[in-house]
C-alpha cells in the first residue's frame, strides 16, 4: 500500500512537471505598440491565432525604442519570439543581429515588393505616409487651394502657419529628408535638405513634438498646414477635426510598421506561423480598418470610404518614396546637433 502511495506520488508529480513544461512550451511573447495597436491585437488578430494552433500569445506593450532596447538586453537568451517596430529602429535591430529569416509562407508572395527587406530579415506589417495636413476650413475662409508640393511649406503667406515635429521625432525627420530629395540631395547629401529647412523655419509656428498638441493646433486652426503622418491625421478626423492629409505630388514618403522573427528566440515555428498570420488578407484588412495602415498584402481589400487618407493599392504602393535608414541612422546624432544650430533656433 505505501510502495502504491509513493508511485502515485511520484506520477503526480511527473505529470505535473510535464503539464507545466508544455504550457511553458505553448507560450510566446510578441512585442508591439501599445494603446489602439495592443487594443486591436488582444480582441482582433491574437484569439484567432490562438484557436488555430493553440499557442498562447502574451503581448508586450512598448514603443519601438523600448522594443529594440528589450531585444538588445535579451540578445544571449531571448524571451521575445516576434517584434514589431518602426521601420528606423527595425533597420538597427537587422544590422545588431536581433533578426532572424522569415520562411516562405502561404502569404509572403502576395506582399509589395517595397514592403519586403534585403535577406528577408524584416517584413512590414503596414504602410503610413508622412506628408502635408492642412485645416480645411482655415484653407476655405482664405480662399486658398489645397496644398500639394512640399514646396508650400516655403510660401510667406502660410507664415507664422505651418507646424511639423522636430528631426527627433520621425515625421521631421522625413520631412527633412524629403526637402533634401526635392532640392537635389538626398540621405547621403543632406544640405540641401537643411538649406530648404532654414527657409521655411521663417513659417513655422512651432516644431511640437507632442501629438496632442500637434492636434490642437491643426484643429483649432491655429495652424492651418503641417507635416505629419496619414495615421496621426486619420484619427484626428474620426474625432471631427477639420483636417485633411495630402500625398504631395512629388511623393510621401513611406512608414512602414515592420516585424521580426527574433533571432535564438524560443518557438521559432509558431513565431514564423504569427507572421504569416499577420500577412494574411484577413488581418491585413482588420489592421487597415483598425490602424488606418495600408495592407502590405496585395490581396486585401477594403471599401473605398475606408481608404481615405491610406497608402491603399498597387499604383499607390509604388508612388511612394522609401528612404535608406541604414544612411540615416549612423548620421543622427550629427544631423540633430545642425538642426538645433540651424533650424530650430
Amino acid at each position: 500500500m505505501i510502495k502504491s502511495a509513493r508511485y502515485l506520488s511520484f506520477m503526480c508529480a511527473t505529470l505535473l512537471s510535464s503539464f507545466s513544461g508544455a504550457a511553458a512550451q505553448e507560450t510566446m511573447y510578441v512585442a508591439g505598440f501599445g494603446g489602439s495597436v495592443e487594443a486591436t491585437f488582444r480582441e482582433k488578430i491574437i484569439p484567432a491565432f490562438e484557436a488555430k494552433t493553440g499557442t498562447k500569445i502574451v503581448y508586450v506593450a512598448g514603443n519601438s525604442t523600448d522594443t529594440l532596447a528589450k531585444l538588445q538586453a535579451q540578445k544571449d537568451k531571448p524571451e521575445i519570439s516576434v517584434a514589431l517596430i518602426d521601420d528606423g529602429p527595425m533597420n538597427t535591430a537587422v544590422q545588431f543581429g536581433l533578426c532572424t529569416k522569415i520562411e516562405d509562407g502561404p502569404h509572403l508572395q502576395d506582399v509589395y515588393p517595397n514592403a519586403r527587406k534585403p535577406g528577408d530579415l524584416s517584413i512590414g506589417l503596414g504602410y503610413g505616409a508622412t506628408g502635408l495636413v492642412y485645416n480645411t476650413e482655415v484653407f476655405k475662409s482664405k480662399g486658398w487651394a489645397e496644398p500639394t508640393s512640399w514646396k508650400d511649406l516655403a510660401d510667406s503667406k502660410f507664415e507664422g502657419k505651418v507646424i511639423m515635429p522636430p528631426i527627433s521625432n520621425g515625421f521631421g525627420l522625413l520631412g527633412l529628408i524629403m526637402q533634401a530629395r526635392l532640392n537635389g540631395g538626398s540621405e547621403s547629401d543632406i544640405d540641401p535638405g537643411f538649406d530648404a529647412m532654414k527657409e521655411i523655419s521663417a513659417n513655422v509656428l512651432a516644431f511640437e513634438p507632442a501629438p496632442g498638441r500637434m492636434a490642437e493646433l491643426l484643429q483649432t486652426g491655429e495652424a492651418s498646414l503641417g507635416v505629419w503622418g496619414s495615421g496621426r491625421v486619420r484619427a484626428l478626423v474620426a474625432q471631427g477635426a477639420p483636417v485633411k492629409f495630402v500625398f504631395p505630388e512629388e511623393g510621401a514618403a513611406i512608414i512602414l510598421t515592420e516585424m521580426c522573427p527574433v533571432a535564438g528566440a524560443p518557438h521559432a515555428k509558431q513565431a514564423q506561423e504569427f507572421i504569416q498570420h499577420l500577412l494574411s488578407p484577413e488581418i491585413q484588412t482588420i489592421i487597415g480598418q483598425r490602424e488606418g495602415w495600408g495592407p502590405v498584402n496585395s490581396k486585401a481589400e477594403l471599401a473605398p470610404e475606408e481608404t481615405v487618407g491610406m497608402v491603399y493599392g498597387e499604383e499607390m504602393v509604388k508612388s511612394m518614396i522609401a528612404v535608406d535608414y541604414g544612411v540615416i541612422n549612423p548620421k543622427r546624432q550629427e544631423w540633430t546637433n545642425r538642426w538645433n544650430r540651424e533650424v530650430e533656433r
